[in-house]
């Protein structure tokens, strides 16, 4: 059984930045320095576990002008196709408040994932952290 939190602890964070390390850093091979950054600490963050075990974690903020958006959606390779992913999505945006717009940036093997979650793609095609990616919005 999934279960998703929203991070109260150290520990849980904690948690939480290890699957960042381990999903961005080690397996995508994103600089460390671009996946942690001054956003960690004005950032709502989510943990989820699988049957009590941390699998993925997940991040929202704000921008500006009311736009919101989500990020760090990483779910550990061995916990894939469980569902993970899609409570993770759905907790955050249980979690949101009334928002003009809700955004993210998603790289391109998950677009699929994200448009059945009910995002669309919009503007050009864009690389971040050395990978590609689309904007992708609430409709």
């Amino acid at each position: 059984m999934v279960e998703v939190k929203k991070i109260k602890s150290h520990e849980e964070r904690d948690l939480a930045f290890e699957i960042r390390r381990r999903v961005f850093v080690i397996e995508q091979a994103v600089d460390a320095t671009e996946e942690y950054d001054e956003d960690d600490e004005k950032c709502t963050h989510f943990i989820a576990y699988l049957e009590g075990n941390p699998a993925g974690t997940a991040r929202w903020r704000f921008k500006d002008k009311g736009i919101i958006k989500l990020e760090r959606f990483a779910v550990e390779r061995q916990y894939r196709g469980k569902g993970i992913g899609a409570a993770l999505v759905k907790a955050v945006l249980e979690d949101l408040p009334v928002a003009e717009k809700v955004m993210m940036h998603a790289q391109l093997h998950a677009i699929p994932f994200y448009e059945k979650q009910g995002f669309i793609t919009y503007g050009p095609e864009f690389e971040e952290a050395g990978i590609r990616h689309f904007a992708m919005k609430q409709p």
